[in-house]
C-alpha cells in the first residue's frame, strides 16, 4: 500500500527494474537466490496496480476498480505467502527444508481459502479510499472458525518464520526486516491511516540488491 497513485508508480518504477537487476545478478552468481531475488520485482507489480486502482478510483470507474483490487489481492493472498516460503525453501537443505516444505504448504491453503472466494460471493472484497492509503475491506472464509487475529498471524508466521529457519545470517536478517516493516506499516495504519509499506518495501529491495552483489561463488542449477 502507498500513499497515492504517484508514490504508489513512483514505486512502481523503482522496484520493477530493480527486481530484474537483482534476478540477473542472482542467476549469475548463486541461483539458489533467484527467487528471493525477484520479490521487488514482484512488490513493484503490485505497487503499479495499485496506482491503477488510485486513478480509476479518482476517475469514478468502480469496475476497474474491483477488477485491480482482486489483482492487488492476488499478490497478497497467493503470490507472497506461496512465493516467499519457496524462495526460502531453496536456499536450504536436509531437514530444514522438509520443515519449510509445510509453510510453503500452509501459505497456499490459506491463500487459496482467502482468495478463490471472491469470485463466488459478490461483496466479499470492497474497495475504500482515504485519503493516504487504500482501505481493502473483505470477508475472510475463515472468519466463522478463527478470529481475523489468528489468520493474520498465520499469515505474517508464513512469510516471515521461513527465512529465519534459513541457517544464513543474511536472509536472517532479511526475515527480521520484513518483520519490522511490517510493524511499522501496522503502527502507522492503526493511529494516521497512512500507508508507508512501499516505503517499506524499497528498503527491503535495496537489502537485497545489495545482498545479490555481495554472492560470489555461482552455482550450475536450482538445489
Amino acid at each position: 500500500m502507498c500513499l497515492s497513485a504517484e508514490v504508489s508508480l513512483g514505486a512502481a518504477a523503482v522496484l520493477i527494474p530493480t527486481g530484474a537487476v537483482a534476478a540477473a545478478s542472482a542467476w549469475r552468481r548463486d541461483r539458489r537466490y533467484l527467487m528471493i531475488a525477484t520479490l521487488p520485482f514482484l512488490f513493484g507489480l503490485q505497487q503499479l496496480v495499485e496506482g491503477l486502482i488510485w486513478i480509476e478510483g479518482r476517475a469514478g470507474n468502480a469496475h476497474h476498480v474491483a477488477q485491480y483490487s482482486l489483482l492487488y489481492m492476488f499478490f497478497t493472498w497467493i503470490a507472497w505467502p506461496i512465493w516467499v516460503p519457496v524462495s526460502a525453501y531453496f536456499l536450504e537443505s536436509g531437514a530444514r527444508r522438509n520443515v519449510i516444505l509445510l509453510f510453503v504448504i500452509a501459505g497456499a491453503m490459506l491463500g487459496g481459502l482467502q482468495f478463490i472466494p471472491y469470485f463466488v460471493h459478490d461483496g466479499w472484497l470492497t474497495t475504500t479510499f482515504l485519503r493516504w492509503a487504500v482501505r481493502y475491506q473483505d470477508i475472510n472464509l475463515l472468519d466463522g472458525l478463527v478470529s481475523r487475529t489468528v489468520t493474520y498471524a498465520v499469515y505474517v508466521s508464513v512469510i516471515i518464520v521461513p527465512f529465519l529457519l534459513v541457517r544464513g545470517w543474511e536472509i536472517k536478517v532479511f526475515g527480521l526486516l520484513v518483520a519490522a516493516v511490517l510493524i511499522v506499516t501496522y503502527v502507522f495504519f492503526s493511529f494516521a491511516y497512512i500507508s508507508v509499506f512501499c516505503f517499506g518495501g524499497a528498503v527491503i529491495s535495496a537489502y537485497l540488491l545489495a545482498l545479490m552483489w555481495r554472492r560470489r561463488r555461482p552455482t550450475p542449477a536450482l538445489a
